[in-house]
């Protein structure tokens, strides 16, 4: 009878352990989780003014008064609500400035999204402006399927689109229309 009873207790033993290894998983990003909404961010951060060096020499300046940190999502991202300046310098020091009312960066494909008033005036006084602009930081490489307007030497030149390094040296303007000077 002892027997028995210790066999009976031997397998609910190694039935309840064979049980808790099957419903164990990595839940480490679950934990994470506990206490955010989904819909929420992670972080919030007020009055940004962040300058990125490069062989000590500021190379920008981002100004910002609010973004908001989604870095906890599948797609992780960060939003800047209440307007973004971006100042770029060359290496003669030479200053070029992008503003936008909102913008996104997503982590995963280095995509910048700049949105709503998106103004980009250069060291030469080129000035585009658009309510769309994406920036792909890994090309190096502007991009929109939306009116913009190009400002350049005295010429105004309207489109449906733009494409350029950001360099602005191969700018191009899709579906021209507007003003344009020639010379005979």
């Amino acid at each position: 009878m002892k027997k028995q009873i210790i066999y009976i207790i031997l397998n609910i033993v190694t039935t309840l352990v064979v049980a808790m290894f099957f419903s164990c998983n990595d839940s480490y990003k679950e934990v994470q989780k506990i206490g955010i909404s989904e819909n929420e961010p992670i972080g919030v951060n007020y009055n940004i003014n962040l300058k990125y060096t490069d062989s000590g020499r500021v190379s920008a300046n981002l100004i910002s008064a609010k973004s908001l940190d989604y870095s906890n999502r599948d797609f992780p991202y960060q939003k800047f609500v209440e307007g973004v300046t971006l100042h770029i310098y060359d290496k003669d020091n030479k200053k070029s400035t992008v503003i936008a009312k909102e913008a996104y960066i997503y982590a995963d494909t280095d995509l910048v999204d700049l949105q709503d008033s998106v103004v980009i005036t250069t060291h030469d006084n080129r000035v585009l402006k658009t309510d769309q602009l994406f920036y792909d930081q890994k090309r190096e490489w502007l991009y929109t399927n939306k009116a913009v307007s190009f400002i350049t030497d005295g010429d105004i030149i309207n489109g449906n689109g733009f494409d350029s390094n950001s360099k602005f040296t191969n700018a191009e303007v899709l579906e021209v229309t507007g003003i344009i000077a020639l010379e005979e």
